[in-house]
């Protein structure tokens, strides 16, 4: 008699226990989307504000350059982008003004060459050509630093906008 209740007593104790792993991969699951959201993107990359500018580099402890600086932020969450400005040239569908959001990364020709991919910034608040970003300036700042979309500079430079992700 008392066989049948340990039967009853273990399988208890297994379905509970697999309840509970299920419970906890779903919350995990959904503590990484909550991490890799626009606004904790850029948070991330608030952090390194003032981090000088280094070219060829992704190495906060060094600095970054400006393609470096937005592979090792979106690496952070578990996003994988080009290490190379050039290389977003045909990355991505580009964005019209209106649908610039927090997290897209904006592409630049470069200053002297307008048939190559010479900057990138992430945007940090969205106002579509208003917008501000966030990126490795070697220019004055130097350093990782927040500058409007409208300046002459980078309005001249413009090449687009792009999302890497879902939301």
């Amino acid at each position: 008699m008392k066989f049948p209740i340990y039967i009853v007593f273990a399988f208890s104790i297994l379905f509970l226990s697999f309840c509970e792993k299920e419970n906890k991969t779903v919350l995990q699951q959904n503590q990484k989307s909550q991490i890799a959201n626009r606004d904790s993107i850029i948070d991330y990359a608030k952090k390194y504000l003032g981090t000088p500018y280094l070219y060829a580099s992704s190495d906060p402890k060094k600095g970054f350059d400006c393609s470096g600086f937005v592979s090792y932020v979106f690496k952070n969450f578990n996003i994988s982008l080009p290490r190379s400005s050039n290389s977003y040239k045909n990355l991505g569908v580009a964005l019209a003004p209106e649908d610039f959001k927090v997290g897209d990364i904006l592409v630049f020709y470069g200053y002297k060459d307008r048939t190559v991919v010479g900057h990138l910034g992430i945007i940090c608040e969205a106002d579509g050509m208003h917008s501000k970003f966030i990126h490795a300036s070697s220019g004055k700042a130097n350093s990782v630093t927040i500058t409007a979309l409208d300046t002459e500079h980078y309005t001249k430079r413009f090449y687009k906008c792009i999302t890497v992700l879902s939301k």
